[in-house]
Parts: structure tokens; C-alpha cells; sequence
């Protein structure tokens, strides 16, 4: 199993940032013990692939370091080269696991998960939209025919992937959150539900099961693209739900049955993850990785 890696491309942050940038290398270390996966430099997302899902202002403003005080800000980085280089990396590493999900069944992008970005904006530590860049790059450079299936369980609301895929009916897009959590303003994605703070393992199972029967129902996809984020876990630190680490390994398990039990090509991003100690959400990404490790020797 592939694994695309993007740490190495340090984005410079000031002391006491809140964003957890340690967590990508020290994620890497432990992969790269595990027999049966391949580590890979991830990629630049090119600007004509981030032009499948951003306008080409919003592009020229982060290249050239035209982006506002306040549009950094509401990014929550400073501009610099090495922002706009891993930017571009952790889009390419979720274009490549596609890709590669096409020949070998699953692929992973050990960070990637950037669903905040809009169209014409960044936010919420998200630069650029990966997921919607890599669906598009898998319909304009793969088949014009794919149909893609977006399954966000980020413990936040993919907005601006809704927002961005919104009248894209080739593109399904799923997300199951924290109700009253970050983005304050949700947008509308092709199927939302929003889970109440305390949220536990049984009732997020059973609404995971309803809302991929829901996708089965009403659309028929080829392609599976999975935000496997680790803030649903009980010790999150901004998450506000309840999952234990057994549940979330039943979360991961329910998605890779679906996609398997469709023989759906699937790549995971590792997505949000703001634990109290970082090595706990190191921990939950790594047992996500060996779960789909699992999955992928079954394809």
C-alpha cells in the first residue's frame, strides 16, 4: 500500500501555534515500520489541478503573496514560500493516492483532509481543497465518466468542499460532524448530519451505517475519497464528541466494508486531529493507516 508524505515540507508557524505540525513526521516514523506500505514524496499539486477547484485570483494571491491580513487570518497561517509549497504538496499527495487507489485498491495521504478551503478563499488551516482538486483531477485526467463519493467524517464540516462541489452532481459529497462545532455557518452538502457534542460510539456508528445506505440509495459511485479525521475521538481537544479508539477503528472499518464490498477504489487523507497529547492522535491516524493496510490486502 502506497503512503504520500509531505512533512519534510515544513510549513513555519510562531511559537505556541495551536496547529499541530509535529504530528506528520512523527506519523511517518511509525508507518515507516509497518511491513506492506510504501512511503512516497508526495507530489506538487500543479496550478492547472488546483484550478479544478479554485479561481484563479484566489491562486495568483497565494502564489504571489497577495493574500490580506485578514485572509491570513482567517487561513490561520502566515503567508510564506513554504506555506504555498506544502500547501501544494498535501493537495498532490491526495491526487496521487487517488491515482494510485485506480491500480492498487487504497492509497493514503498521511496529511491532506484540507476541506475548509473555498473556491476564492482559504480557512481553517486549509489552503487549498484536496478533496475536490483530486476529484476533479480523477475526471479530467483519468474518465470524464467517474463518479466520486466524498466521505468527510471530520469532526468539522467539509464547507467549502460543499460549497465548491455544490451543483457538481458527478460529485457526491457526504459529511458527518459536530453540529455545534466549527464552521459556525455549515453550507449544504449533498448529505449532511450533524451530531450533537457527547455523541458516543453506538449513535455514531448507527448514523455512519444510515448515511452510507443513504449514499448506496442515491448515488452510484466509482470512487471513494475518505477524510479520516481523529477529532471525533473523546480526547480531542476541539472535537466535543465522545468515540472511544474502538470506535473510531469501527468507524474506519465501516467505510473501507463499503468501498471494499463495491470493489470502490478508495484514498484516505488523515484530515483534522487536535488531541490533548499529540501522540493520541498520532496513535488514532497510525491505527486508521493499519486498518486500511488490512482492507487493502483484500482488493
Amino acid at each position: 500500500m502506497k503512503a504520500f508524505y509531505t512533512d519534510h515540507f515544513v510549513l513555519p508557524l510562531p511559537a505556541g501555534h495551536r496547529f499541530p505540525m509535529e504530528k506528520y513526521s512523527r506519523l511517518r516514523d511509525f508507518v515507516g515500520e509497518l511491513t506492506g506500505v510504501e512511503l512516497i514524496e508526495a507530489p506538487a499539486a500543479s496550478d492547472t489541478q488546483i484550478l479544478y477547484a479554485h479561481d484563479p485570483s484566489y491562486l495568483i494571491k497565494v502564489i504571489e503573496g497577495k493574500l490580506s491580513p485578514q485572509e491570513q487570518k482567517e487561513i490561520g497561517f502566515p503567508w510564506s514560500e513554504k506555506m504555498v509549497e506544502r500547501s501544494r504538496r498535501s493537495a498532490g499527495a491526495t491526487v496521487a493516492a487517488a491515482k494510485m487507489a485506480l491500480n492498487e485498491g487504497i492509497a493514503i495521504n498521511l496529511a491532506g483532509g484540507t476541506h475548509h478551503a473555498y473556491r476564492d478563499m482559504g480557512s481553517g488551516f486549509c489552503v487549498f481543497n484536496d478533496s475536490a482538486i483530486a476529484a476533479r483531477a480523477l475526471q479530467k485526467e483519468i474518465s470524464s465518466k467517474l463518479k466520486v463519493a466524498i466521505i468527510d467524517l471530520d469532526v468539522h464540516q467539509g464547507n467549502g468542499t460543499a460549497s465548491i462541489l455544490e451543483n457538481d452532481p458527478t460529485i457526491f459529497t457526504l459529511s458527518i460532524h459536530g453540529e455545534n462545532n466549527f464552521p459556525f455557518k455549515k453550507e449544504v452538502s449533498d448529505l449532511d448530519l450533524g451530531l450533537a457534542d457527547g455523541c458516543d460510539d453506538s449513535t455514531y456508528l448507527n448514523a455512519l451505517t444510515e448515511s452510507l445506505n443513504d449514499l448506496s440509495d442515491r448515488f452510484k459511485t466509482d470512487f471513494v475519497i475518505y477524510l479520516a479525521g481523529a477529532d471525533p475521538h473523546e480526547d480531542d481537544r476541539l472535537g466535543r464528541l465522545k468515540l472511544s479508539k474502538e470506535g473510531m477503528r469501527l468507524r474506519d472499518e465501516a467505510v473501507l466494508a463499503y468501498a471494499l464490498d463495491r470493489k470502490l477504489p478508495l484514498a484516505i487523507s488523515m484530515a483534522g486531529g487536535y488531541g490533548k497529547e499529540i501522540g493520541s492522535t498520532v496513535d488514532l491516524h497510525f491505527q486508521t493507516i493499519k486498518t486500511a493496510l488490512q482492507f487493502q490486502k483484500k482488493y
